[in-house]
């Protein structure tokens, strides 16, 4: 209720006073409130570096030792265990939708600790380390925070002794990343120790420029106290786990690259599948999608072929995108600008298709020098779209388009501060990343371009069109190598033989599908969600259907899995095509 409505009612009320009538919440509802309510604060004591640690309040890195997992895997039990003696009909509809996400989430967090994937915390794509060098290039505004920023770096130490030892049960019952993806992972760590505790160090970064709020003498006391703890921890802890992975961890990880080959690796990969794409699909369905959604689009790519007037066939256009100097940028700085420019030009067209725009906006950064060699080619979050500038003649400007819109806006920098402004959603529905849901919409999100008119030449399109190609073809590389026997080889022609992107980025992208069972899955199960949730609004609604309408109806969700998607147009329809929020 609004001040002004509420002014309003209390002009037109009568003279005496009447007690205010309240709806208790039925006593399901207070039940599973109570529980997830608590559940999720205890779940936030858990946070450390990756995408927590700008807002990691804890002032130490979390405990992954034996008796840390062994709460983790008692406390989720006995969470599920109470959310199944609750039945979801006897409901609210809005808590009915919260449980439907956060068991899902529960569901998930258990599969983990069941096959102790903290075993493995690391993959050809991230690690702990990588995430603990995160927390370095983060903004750090004032004292405080820097403190408790030296205050976690101390606990680092231990933080990877544990690491260590849990790598190590990992490594003796073989369930590691295959050895041929962890090669070079190791250069970040080396990177640490030969800068010592110098200024070069990586971590000595936010002491390099220091707020001009913090008085001279002390910004000298924290330059002095940081350089101590990057020598007496940082860089220890660091010179150990590099020695651990030449001389123990990668020598001797597993060789074979499927799923099905780890301990119970069935179980483990159809978890997986669960997990990421957030419907109980077996690997074979999903293969035979990604067969047919390649065809689709490869007959949409011989279209714009034709347009430009190629008289070769596919893989010889593939070949002239990535070898002609057009498609490439000169120098980082030139690739940097023309995302910025992509990414400014959605802004003039964000009000067409957009109801509700998230207060956020965000920064275009370079992906750090030490991970770029094996980075995706961009990413992006809350207020930052990160382009990879390393290797430029594999960044095709043809692709730059629906890489921007993917990362940054309408995509991962768009929705993810819109989910976070959703204030009348509990947290785990704002701040959790539900991957299918989150990598659905960013690619949801490149076709969307076409719509919008993004893709400006045919090239453009194409790029797009390679891009959408390259994830419905991750359903049949990740199923392929994982519940098929695939080889590297195998999945590498795969992908090159329909796909425009460069043999680099064909590399490092089947080293992380092979490291990472089932994340590629949820990109273009997802998208289809998306999709198929608007062809069904436009058929049904027709004149009546509006883009901001069904964007605002479907970003207001926050992060939940695909069925919710399902039910959500459902109610769109139901409505008459209305949103959650007025149109401008």
């Amino acid at each position: 209720m609004t001040i002004t409505l509420a002014l309003a009612l209390s002009i037109a009320a009568p003279a005496v006073a009447q007690p205010v009538a309240t709806v208790a919440a039925p006593p399901s509802d207070t039940a599973f409130r109570q529980l997830s309510e608590r559940e999720y604060a205890w779940r936030k004591t858990l946070t450390g570096p990756g995408e927590d640690a700008p807002t990691s309040k804890n002032a130490t890195l979390p405990d992954v030792g034996p008796a840390a997992q062994a709460r983790m895997t008692q406390r989720w039990t006995e969470t599920l265990a109470a959310l199944d003696r609750i039945d979801p009909a006897t409901l609210g509809s809005a808590a009915r939708d919260d449980y439907t996400v956060y068991r899902a989430q529960i569901a998930a967090l258990l599969a983990r600790q069941r096959f102790r994937d903290y075993e493995k915390p690391l993959n050809a794509d991230t690690s702990f380390w990588m995430d603990l060098a995160g927390m370095a290039r983060e903004a750090y505004r004032d004292e405080a925070a820097l403190r408790l920023y030296l205050s976690q770096l101390a606990s680092v130490p231990r933080y990877f002794d544990q690491q260590i030892a849990n790598m190590r049960a990992g490594l003796q019952r073989g369930f590691t990343p295959p050895r041929v993806t962890l090669q070079g992972r190791d250069a970040g760590v080396r990177e640490v120790v030969q800068a010592g505790a110098s200024e070069a160090s990586p971590f000595y970064a936010p002491f390099r420029t220091l707020p001009a709020t913090i008085p001279k003498a002390r910004q000298g006391a924290l330059r002095a106290e940081a350089k101590r703890v990057i020598a007496e921890a940082v860089v220890p802890a660091h010179a150990k786990l590099m020695a651990f992975l030449r001389d123990d961890y990668i020598p001797h990880a597993q060789e074979r690259l499927a799923a099905y080959d780890l301990p119970d690796g069935r179980d483990y990969y159809r978890s997986k599948v669960r997990e990421f794409v957030t419907r109980d699909l077996p690997p074979e369905e999903i293969h035979a999608i990604g067969v047919s959604e390649v065809a689709k689009i490869r007959a949409r790519m011989q279209t714009v072929m034709t347009q430009v007037g190629w008289q070769g066939d596919l893989p010889s256009f593939l070949n002239h995108l990535r070898t002609d100097p057009r498609f490439y940028a000169k120098t980082p700085q030139d690739l940097l600008d023309r995302a910025a420019w992509i990414a400014k030009t959605f802004d003039g067209k964000a009000a067409t298709y957009f109801g509700r725009l998230p207060r956020m906006r965000f920064a275009i950064k370079p992906v750090a020098p030490d991970i770029a060699p094996f980075y995706t080619s961009g990413r992006g979050g809350p207020g930052i779209y990160l382009v990879n500038t390393y290797d430029l003649p594999s960044r095709g400007l043809y692709s730059l388009p629906a890489l921007t819109l993917h990362e940054s806006a309408p995509g991962h920098a768009f929705q993810m501060p819109f989910a976070m402004e959703l204030t009348d959603l509990p947290e785990y529905r704002r701040n959790e990343y539900i991957s299918a849901y989150g990598e659905g919409w960013a690619l949801y999100s490149e076709a969307l371009g076409e719509d919008m008119g993004m893709y400006e030449t045919p090239y453009d399109l194409f790029g797009m069109l390679s891009y959408q190609m390259w994830r419905a073809a991750r359903l049949v590389v990740d199923t392929g190598i994982h519940s098929k026997g695939w080889t590297r080889a195998q999945a590498q022609a795969f992908l090159r033989d329909n796909t425009a992107l460069s043999n680099h980025e064909i590399t490092t992208e089947v080293d992380r599908y092979i490291a990472w069972p089932g994340q590629a899955l949820s990109y273009y199960m997802g998208e289809l969600a998306f999709l198929d949730a608007r062809a069904k609004a436009q058929k049904a609604l027709g004149d009546k259907f509006d883009y901001r309408a069904f964007h605002d109806a479907m970003l207001s969700l926050g992060s939940v899995p695909l069925p919710m998607i399902d039910a959500r147009v459902d109610r769109f329809i139901a409505d008459g095509g209305k949103g959650p929020y007025p149109l401008p």
